[in-house]
């Protein structure tokens, strides 16, 4: 059965799929930035980067507004895109936003290593409790993230590596979200049925995307914040496996 009104999927249910009741959820899969980890603050980078290169730091604010100003250049934004599929790309899209404000200037390197450290990257308070109630259901987790860099590094540091059973990486795969074949990869790698899976992150359209390859998505608030994001209310859609 096909409705006038369905959109385009890359996975299209059976009738007897269609007919009998929707599977639980049974195995789970995460973005990175904004809903397991998020970047420390800005202020905090440039101290850092300070720090790194002996520069003085003398108006935060108005290194801010520069990296604003900077972000909104055509030829900077232009960097931005594809910037997740690979490393190299990624590099380039932050030294051309870094070299346009004037207190990077001359250190763009440093700028980006900062970005990539281990320690530039927390989790949220709520994080690792939630890795840890999946684990204890025996639910497996996967992370699906459009990134520019191997970011297992910060799980490692953070102690939630062996929480996280695959890691599909834009920069790895070639490709970003919403492309279905990175959900099913994932689903594929953990030993997921797509239809028993769910998708959580803070994009509708990225992650919310995950629908499109057979899976059901969960999507956080898109405020930023610092202590957690709410990842409780997943757990109430989980079912232990069997």
């Amino acid at each position: 059965m096909r409705a006038l009104f369905d959109l385009p999927a890359a996975y299209r249910p059976s009738d007897a799929d269609r007919a009998s009741p929707v599977p639980p959820v049974e195995a789970v899969l995460c973005d990175f930035s904004n809903t397991l980890f998020r970047m420390i603050g800005t202020d905090e980078w440039l101290r850092r980067v300070a720090a790194d290169t002996g520069r003085t730091l003398d108006d935060p604010a108005a290194v801010l507004a520069a990296l604003d100003d900077a972000a909104a250049e055509p030829e900077v934004a232009a960097a931005q895109v594809g910037r997740d599929l690979d490393a190299d790309a990624h590099r380039h899209a932050m030294l051309t936003w870094f070299a346009r404000v004037p207190f990077l200037a001359g250190i763009e390197e440093a700028a980006r290593e900062r970005v990539v450290a281990e320690d530039s990257w927390v989790p949220y308070g709520d994080t690792g409790t939630f890795l840890e109630a999946l684990a204890d259901r025996g639910v497996p987790v996967g992370v699906v993230s459009d990134i520019g860099w191997d970011i297992r590094g910060h799980a490692r540091a953070a102690g939630l590596l062996d929480l996280v059973g695959t890691w599909v990486l834009s920069c790895e795969e070639g490709r970003e979200k919403p492309a279905p074949e990175l959900f099913r990869t994932a689903c594929e790698r953990l030993g997921a049925d797509p239809r028993r899976t769910l998708m959580v992150g803070d994009n509708p359209v990225r992650d919310g995307g995950a629908v499109a390859a057979g899976l059901r998505a969960f999507v956080l608030a898109g405020e930023q914040r610092e202590r957690e994001r709410g990842l409780g209310d997943v757990l109430a859609l989980v079912s232990a496996r069997a």
